[in-house]
């Protein structure tokens, strides 16, 4: 699918997409609860289905009605299916394997090849540890083992997905354990929001200190709750508003502990000068913040290794699509310099490369110079109704 944009500026007031990374934590909760639950306030991106899928899977049963799904847990890890389908999906991906190893059983994990090339070397090292199954394919992941409670030490280095995944296997083991964070530790904001999602179902989990987090046995409860706005996807909203449009986004906590809250403190950063700005704990941003950093007068983003092993490698293909407008970035270790930019052409056609967004980040970039996108369906992966938000705003696109 294409997106064909013409220049043009957005008004009108949108409420926020509801958050990915909450909707993920809340529907596994909720499975591991032990009581039905309602959790409202979904949208049904590629991702969230994996999830859906994957937990269904599992042995829980899932009912959906518009926006609300209801999780009933009776079933949950008694599994009549050894196949999980991850889609492309990091987050379920690592979220399930230590849930899969609570198992016992040899079980599959399958989705895009793109999927498995992103690193799960932390759960490679559990598992040879542990001496467990664990065979990694072009689309699929084998394991078998059962994992006990006890103390873990992981790399927080990596992906925070890594240490959630673990404690949703520890809370479901039901032994106090602890688990061991080796520095440096990054994106400590997501572990923030799985501790304060799963104490919504009762469970008791607390940092000792800055690298040990304790899992105690806990009796989880039922949970009711609607899904909070998403600032991941906001941003891409909310950077339209630096570029001369007139958006009021509603919906965001102003409290949340979403890492991604920054974003505006970073936007107003490029509206003034050339900031130099780290993104380690943000990295979902740095497509959005190079972006707009191309529009203004550039920038300078440390902490940028992780956009390697995202759905692309965010970075250069930013590169290459900032290239082909006549622009472009500068690479060095773990740091993006956006220089200020000289686009000279628009005609050219911009390649999404699978990734919602790289896509949602020239759709800003080409909201001030024309031109067009390929491969804009790739949206469907986080913000499936994106094009149709942004077009109720009235940004000039039309989809081919």
């Amino acid at each position: 699918m294409k997106a064909i944009f013409k220049p043009c500026r957005l008004s009108g007031s949108i409420n926020a997409p509801p958050s990915k990374s909450m909707a993920h934590r809340y529907l596994i909760g909720a499975a591991l609860s032990k009581e039905r639950c309602i959790i409202s306030g979904i949208d049904y991106s590629e991702d969230i289905l994996a999830t859906i899928d994957c937990l269904k899977a599992l042995g829980a049963i899932i009912n959906t009605d518009k926006d609300t799904v209801t999780v009933d847990p009776v079933s949950f890890m008694k599994p009549t299916c050894f196949n999980l389908n991850c889609r492309e999906s990091g987050s379920t991906l690592r979220f399930f394997i230590p849930l899969a190893l609570c198992l016992g059983k040899e079980i599959s994990l399958t989705g895009s090849e793109r999927l498995f090339e992103r690193p799960l070397d932390v759960y490679e090292k559990l598992c040879r540890d542990n001496s467990f199954l664990f065979k990694k394919g072009n689309n699929s992941l084998t394991l078998c083992g059962r994992l006990r409670g006890g103390e873990y030490a992981l790399d927080g280095s990596i992906s925070s997905q890594f240490i959630t995944g673990l404690i949703f296997a520890l809370l479901y083991l039901g032994e106090e354990s602890v688990i061991r964070i080796i520095p440096p530790f990054e994106s400590r904001s997501y572990i923030n929001l799985t501790i304060s999602a799963l104490k919504s179902f009762g469970a008791d989990i607390e940092f000792t200190d800055e690298l040990s987090l304790v899992i105690k046995k806990s009796t989880l409860h039922g949970f009711s709750g609607k899904v909070e706005g998403d600032y991941s996807n906001a941003a891409f909203l909310d950077a339209f508003n630096y570029t001369g449009s007139s958006v009021l986004i509603d919906g965001l906590n102003p409290d949340s502990l979403q890492g991604d809250r920054v974003y505006k403190e970073y936007f107003d950063a490029i509206s003034k000068g050339s900031p130099t700005l780290d993104i380690s704990d943000c990295p979902d941003l740095g497509p959005v913040l190079i972006a707009l950093a191309s529009l203004k007068n550039g920038a300078v983003f440390t902490g940028t290794d992780r956009l390697k092993v995202k759905e692309s490698d965010r970075g250069q293909v930013m590169h290459e699509e900032l290239s082909k407008l006549g622009g472009g970035l500068i690479f060095g270790e773990n740091t993006i310099t956006v220089p200020k930019q000289q686009f000279t052409d628009s005609k050219v056609l911009l390649c999404g490369h699978n990734d919602h967004r790289i896509v949602m980040a020239l759709s800003l970039i080409l909201s001030v110079l024309g031109g067009a996108i390929d491969g804009a369906e790739a949206v469907r992966k986080s913000y499936p109704r994106f094009f149709e938000d942004i077009k109720n705003l009235l940004a000039e696109v039309n989809l081919e």
